[in-house]
């Protein structure tokens, strides 16, 4: 009677869904035989077990490039909020020509050697320093709170020629002693505002 009642449910959903789903003999015995456990074939002798694991699609498709994508995108984005309003538009156009591939390149290369898990522990802070202070953001070990590389800029004054900005970078590796230089942009000679303003 089992047989019967099984053949006729799969003809059923044949005609119903005019063929659209034809039922596959392995899930209909797994589903009408739940109570029976798992099934034997008798064949291979072998028992066989049906599970489904929940894959969440976001770690699914995180690479290591998409973590550094996404690195790059948050390094534009902090810059420009610590130029602010009246900062950000004099130098727009020569930052995001000279200088944000630059610190961007800089992301790539010193992250490259970083695995995916490793990556994916790493942070960009949030928050640009204001005032006077050099601060963009730092890159930095979630768990450790210790920053991988220092993104800075500061402003010079230059006899005779006025204010430029000075963008640089730290690195963990040498206890940030090295001051390496990103680049400058001129501003003028009068004094600039204060970052974040």
């Amino acid at each position: 009677m089992k047989s019967w009642w099984q053949k006729s449910l799969m003809v059923a959903v044949t005609v119903l869904t005019l063929g659209a789903i034809t039922p596959n003999h392995m899930i209909w015995e797994s589903l009408l035989d739940e109570e029976d456990g798992p099934k034997t074939h008798a064949s291979q002798g072998q028992t066989k077990e049906y599970t489904l694991e929940w894959i969440d699609p976001a770690e699914y498709y995180v690479t290591a490039d998409s973590i550094l994508a996404d690195f790059r995108q948050a390094a534009e984005e902090q810059s420009y909020m610590k130029f602010g309003s009246r900062i950000g538009p004099v130098i727009d156009s020569e930052f995001r020509t000279r200088i944000l591939p630059t610190i961007q390149d800089v992301i790539d290369t010193e992250l490259a050697a970083y695995g995916k898990d490793r990556l994916r522990n790493l942070a960009i802070s949030e928050k640009p320093s204001g005032d006077h202070a050099e601060k963009i953001f730092h890159v930095y070990d979630k768990d450790s709170g210790q920053d991988e590389i220092r993104f800075h800029v500061r402003t010079e004054k230059k006899p005779l020629e006025g204010y430029s900005f000075n963008f640089h970078y730290h690195l963990a590796s040498d206890q940030y002693q090295r001051h390496i230089s990103i680049g400058d942009i001129y501003w003028s000679k009068n004094t600039p505002p204060k970052w974040l303003s």
